[in-house]
């Protein structure tokens, strides 16, 4: 027996330089796990202090046309939290980057988050297991370092133990100066690429 219900499931949307753009459906088991990892090393970092953690699907609204979804942000003053999403520039961004809008997240988005006034921007890719660190100067963000959790063997050959030894396995946020990130936490759990 057939039924003559349709289902029609709709795309969250961000606003995108005033288009309405859908996002991406049912992003892949390490975007969303690294997403995770970061919002339960924040989650607990911040309990009990000032500033918020929030995960992907609320609303930043930074102008008429401009209203995003990040996968990660904090928010410090807490005048810009309203119940229904983000009036203003939080302090930190973070995009967990997708093949179907990396285009936007390292073009668009980021040069009107940095316009806007967030102070730290991060892009997180789980294929490289890479962090791109960026902080604002006057409204545009300078790449401040790139943290790698992972270096292929012939890399790693080809340095001395010196070198080796002054890889970064840890970061700190800018914002949080007793915030110390180990990058295997961030990227633990993933599934190998295919």
């Amino acid at each position: 027996m057939e039924s003559n219900l349709a289902y029609q499931y709709e795309y969250p949307e961000e606003l995108i330089n005033g288009e309405a753009v859908a996002m991406s459906p049912s992003p892949a088991h390490n975007h969303i796990w690294v997403a995770n990892n970061l919002n339960f090393i924040f989650g607990n970092y911040l309990r009990g202090k000032k500033c918020r953690v929030y995960p992907d699907g609320f609303d930043v609204h930074l102008s008429k046309k401009d209203i995003f979804k990040p996968d990660m942000m904090v928010v410090c003053d807490r005048d810009k939290i309203k119940p229904n999403g983000i009036y203003g520039a939080p302090d930190l961004v973070v995009e967990v980057l997708s093949r179907s809008t990396a285009h936007r997240d390292k073009g668009y988005k980021k040069d009107t988050y940095a316009k806007s006034g967030v102070r730290e921007y991060w892009l997180v890719d789980p294929g490289n297991e890479s962090i791109e660190v960026y902080l604002n100067a006057d409204g545009v963000f300078t790449l401040d370092n790139i943290y790698f959790n992972h270096y292929p063997e012939w890399e790693l050959e080809r340095l001395s133990e010196a070198e080796r030894a002054a890889i970064p396995t840890h970061f700190r946020c800018s914002l949080f100066g007793d915030l110390e990130i180990a990058l295997a936490d961030v990227f633990d759990g993933l599934l190998p690429s295919s």
